[in-house]
């Protein structure tokens, strides 16, 4: 019988024999010239000085430098995690905010405290990983739907009933936008739980970066958000906000990743608080990366590349195969551009794709630097995708 060690060994083994070289190899060192377009700082704060000013001010002070974190249950009313976590809430239009030690935690938590065995979970295809997680953690029955398909998820609800119904508000891998008017009219129609993950639309959407909710006026009609703070705001945290009386203090008492996970530190409390302000007051920087967005899907419009539909900032490029987003992943890196190649499970089975993730602080140089490199690389790319297999 084949033991535990020797299964690991295997998968293992099989894992570095079909997936060698799909990373890219660690740049020495990022110079002056150096586009990085695969994080998701969107409007370009992490290096913001309120920001990191904010920060090392809590580290210098007594309460910054020494406080351990304590379990999530435990905190006071007036602790700077909950008060927090409240101003979030008031920023979005919701009347209960939660902050978690990140976005995963928040997600999966939550769909273990508002679905069950006897509570089914409808989840868009593309849903974040975190969200399908924390269904089957609840022991819900899952099912999912096409990727922004409102009819087969009509189909679904009409076969299993009232439920959890789990989407993106923008979906982190290829850019498209969930369709939330219909989405809403759905689950109110079914009398479903709606949870939307807000973590690529809050800061970047919405008049005060509120996010997709907001902007498109359904506030109060989607049950639940869900962030990670760590995308536009650049800290390290993740939310929950809602409308419903009683559930954060529910929620830390009951949810597993809060029951069992310390608080926030001071000086990420701090940090988080400052870049919420500067997102409010960041309309400028919305503006820009609207921008720098529409100019770069144009001109990758124009020079043939597949684009996935979308008007979000996440720019995704459908690749004949693998070895071709490689390819034009490396060949931008070469040129000190630095995308993301997208394979299964990253990417849908069957999907490859190479993600730009735009941002506020390319300037019209670095936009047209990478536009150059893509006209450049598109007679290689064209010519392997002609060329006869084997």
């Amino acid at each position: 019988m084949t033991s535990a060690h020797q299964r690991l060994g295997e998968r293992i083994s099989r894992f570095r024999g079909t997936r060698g070289g799909r990373r890219p190899p660690p740049p020495k060192a990022l110079g002056s010239r150096a586009i990085v377009l695969t994080c998701s700082d969107y409007l370009a704060l992490a290096e913001h000085p309120a920001i990191t000013d904010a920060m090392i001010a809590s580290l210098r002070t007594a309460d910054g430098a020494g406080t351990a974190a304590a379990p999530g249950p435990c905190l006071s009313d007036d602790h700077p995690q909950i008060a927090l976590g409240a101003e979030f809430a008031r920023h979005m239009g919701a009347r209960a905010g939660v902050l978690c030690p990140s976005g995963w935690a928040a997600n999966t938590g939550l769909m273990q405290v508002v679905a069950g065995p006897d509570v089914p979970v409808y989840l868009d295809a593309l849903a974040h990983m975190s969200l399908w997680e924390g269904a089957r953690t609840a022991g819900a029955e899952l099912a999912y739907f096409r990727h922004n398909d409102l009819g087969h998820l009509r189909r679904r609800i009409e076969v299993g009933g009232s439920g959890v119904i789990a989407v993106d508000a923008v979906y982190s891998t290829d850019g498209t936008v969930c369709p939330l008017p219909g989405l809403v009219e759905v689950a109110e129609e079914h009398d479903c739980l709606l949870v939307v993950d807000e973590s690529h639309s809050l800061g970047t959407h919405g008049a005060r970066g509120d996010g997709l909710v907001a902007a498109l006026g359904l506030t109060g009609r989607v049950d639940f958000r869900t962030a990670s703070l760590a995308k536009a705001l650049p800290g390290r945290a993740g939310l929950i906000a809602c409308d419903r009386p009683g559930f954060a203090d529910y929620f830390v008492h009951t949810a597993l990743p809060a029951v069992f996970s310390s608080t926030l530190l001071p000086h990420d409390v701090a940090g988080l608080a400052a870049a919420l302000k500067v997102v409010r007051e960041g309309c400028r920087r919305r503006d820009r990366l609207r921008a720098v967005t529409r100019r770069l899907r144009d001109g990758l419009d124009g020079l043939g590349y597949r684009l996935v539909e979308s008007d979000s900032q996440i720019i995704a490029l459908e690749a004949g195969s693998e070895a071709d987003a490689t390819l034009m992943r490396d060949a931008l890196a070469a040129r000190d551009i630095f995308s993301a190649a997208l394979f299964p499970p990253s990417a849908s089975v069957g999907r490859t794709l190479v993600r730009l993730s735009a941002h506020a602080g390319l300037s019209d140089d670095d936009v047209g630097r990478i536009l150059t490199a893509c006209r450049t690389l598109r007679p290689q790319l064209t010519e392997r995708a002609a060329a006869p297999a084997g």
